[in-house]
């Protein structure tokens, strides 16, 4: 056998067992006549040590092993002298009587270290190594743990796993689909599911009652942080079920994951938001209340109220109250402004406004407006003494809301409000049901096209579908959007009618969407659900701020696989296969 033991188990009660070893060279040290190796493998580190008194022969062989060879080794456990209270190993060692490599390995591009030296890029083309290193290992043991108890939990709560296809018709609607050409279907294309949504639907339909996947994911957009072309929900589907019912068992399943992984015991209600408070008060459907800072309207105070043509012309004015920042010097400020102004967030300005220790008020815009009405100012903003005010206003009143939520979230990261071992979790509802696309020049689902509008707003479809909410939900985790869904349509007039309003001919309703319409009609039940994104659970129990470190295998941010080289071309023998022609346009 290649091992009796693996290199994270042996202790002290160990002490003087005949042991088999096998795994990774991590480091070797020479002193004096010892030779001292850690070996590695996925459960931990164990050092070894080689005596040329007792074995020179031995002891040179283990100075020649170099960095990541794969070797065994048979020896004795003993006590070490130098004990090491980092290690769960560190106060064992193994006296080695044997050594074989099993296979050599090239010098590593960088160090198979938690502090290693590799950058991104390197540690991306070589992601099999950098799978190597404890604190990234780690993450995908947290992920298995965490796949573990979703399973448990459902499980406990009558939900079968079922598996849903991954090459279906493509849904335009939404983000882009990545597309697959059928060779034995000339000129017609799968796409890989951006989400089972219509399947888990008609799993109802068929009366599956409970459904649940651990299912990966596609969606062509463009990456972000909390983005990967490819990436895994935790997809649900309840028959029978109001929105309260979907809410209590996935709230249920959060306070599982907390107290079974993070050793967190959560009683209180998840609180709720509904859509207009969250953008009113945080500028973000996904808010951060870790910690305060919510926005004041100031349009009474500011607006028409002193010369600033800035505020006098603007459709909304906004502002946040940094605690104990009245103290930043001009240069922070700049900052600040400079933050506010960049490319991602667009803004023109920020106005400031200092609370003195005198209770007066010094603003960047004092010569405009009289004291009295920085002090009106002062108290709308509830600012105390040391308080810094900071303002932004604009022509668009959601725009402006979404910078403002920017700059918020930037002073909660300098104030250190942003602790990620706190947990802070909402549910925000009532979404509203469509949005209006400048591009498309029409309204387009928030959600999708299959979310059932609250009964009370039904009749606003006929005469105001813009003011329509939806029976949608998400849940927020400390300003990420952890999962969301939505009581789905079952009828399938209303369903139409749903369709007409987005802009479906019939023909294309039929087209796109005809499976499900016509499985409508032999009694679907009334059903609804939710998806968890599992990449951002792993990601915040991680502490971590990007999912990529908690997937096998990611993608850069440009959709790039650097490891598989991928996306790569494809040979001609292929494209005729394929029944494609390339016509590729110069840059």
């Amino acid at each position: 056998m290649f091992r009796t033991n693996t290199c994270g188990e042996l202790r002290l009660a160990d002490a003087g067992k005949a042991v088999t070893l096998s795994g990774w060279v991590q480091r070797v040290r020479r002193m004096g006549g010892m030779t001292f190796v850690d070996l590695r493998d996925r459960y931990g580190i164990t050092q070894l040590v080689f005596n040329e008194e007792t074995d020179a022969a031995l002891c040179g062989r283990a100075g020649k092993l170099g960095r990541e060879d794969v070797v065994q080794i048979k020896g004795k456990v003993c006590e070490r002298e130098s004990k090491n209270s980092h290690l769960p190993t560190g106060d064992i060692e193994i006296a080695v009587s044997e050594l074989n490599v099993l296979n050599t390995s090239a010098t590593p591009p960088f160090t198979i270290e938690d502090n290693t030296d590799g950058g991104d890029d390197i540690r991306m083309k070589y992601r099999y190594l950098d799978l190597r290193r404890s604190c990234v290992r780690k993450n995908l043991e947290l992920r298995h743990r965490m796949t573990m108890e979703v399973r448990r939990y459902l499980d406990s709560q009558g939900f079968l796993e079922i598996e849903t296809p991954m090459l279906i018709g493509s849904t335009p609607e939404g983000a882009r689909d990545f597309v697959v050409p059928s060779r034995m279907n000339p000129g017609q294309f799968y796409a890989l599911p951006q989400s089972p949504q219509t399947l888990k639907q008609l799993l109802m339909v068929a009366g599956m009652d409970r459904y649940f996947q651990i299912v990966k994911c596609f969606r062509d957009e463009d990456l972000r942080a909390d983005r990967q072309p490819e990436f895994t929900q935790i997809d649900c589907e309840m028959s029978f079920v109001e929105q309260e019912d979907v809410i209590a068992l996935f709230e249920g399943m959060a306070k599982h994951l907390f107290k079974t992984i993070r050793g967190v015991e959560l009683t209180e209600p998840f609180p709720r938001m509904p859509w207009s408070e969250a953008m009113r008060l945080y500028g973000s459907d996904k808010p951060d209340t870790r910690f305060g800072m919510e926005f004041v309207e100031l349009m009474d105070v500011l607006k028409g109220t002193g010369d600033f043509g800035v505020f006098n012309n603007a459709a909304y004015i906004g502002g946040i109250c940094a605690p104990g920042c009245a103290s930043y010097t001009r240069k922070q400020l700049d900052q600040l402004t400079d933050f506010v102004k960049r490319s991602q967030i667009g803004a023109k300005g920020l106005v400031y406004a200092r609370v003195q220790e005198d209770g007066s008020v010094k603003s960047s815009v004092d010569k405009f407006y009289a004291p009295e009405v920085l002090q009106q100012l002062r108290q709308a903003m509830n600012a105390n003494v040391g308080d810094l005010i900071l303002i932004m206003s604009g022509e668009d009143a959601m725009k402006t809301r979404k910078q403002l939520c920017e700059l918020r979230l930037e002073m909660g990261t300098r104030l250190g409000l942003r602790d990620k071992n706190k947990f802070s979790l909402l549910w925000v509802v009532d979404f509203p049901m469509f949005e209006w696309s400048e591009e498309e020049g029409r309204l387009m689902a928030m959600h999708h096209p299959f979310t059932h509008p609250k009964d009370e707003d039904i009749p606003l479809l006929d005469t105001n579908p813009a003011a329509v909410r939806a029976d949608a939900y998400d849940m927020v985790c400390n300003g990420v959007e952890v999962g969301g869904g939505s009581i789905r349509i079952h009828d399938p007039e209303l369903q139409d009618k749903m369709f007409k309003i987005l802009g479906f001919t019939e023909e294309r309703a039929q087209e796109q969407f005809g499976f499900l319409m016509n499985a409508f009609k032999y009694g679907a039940p009334p059903h609804g659900g939710l998806a968890y994104g599992l990449d951002r659970w792993v990601s915040l129990f991680a502490g971590l701020d990007s999912i990529r470190d908690c997937i096998a295998f990611p993608k850069n941010n440009s959709g790039r696989d650097v490891m598989l080289d991928a996306p790569s071309r494809l040979d001609q023998k292929q494209l005729d296969e394929l029944h494609l022609v390339l016509d590729l346009k110069e840059e």
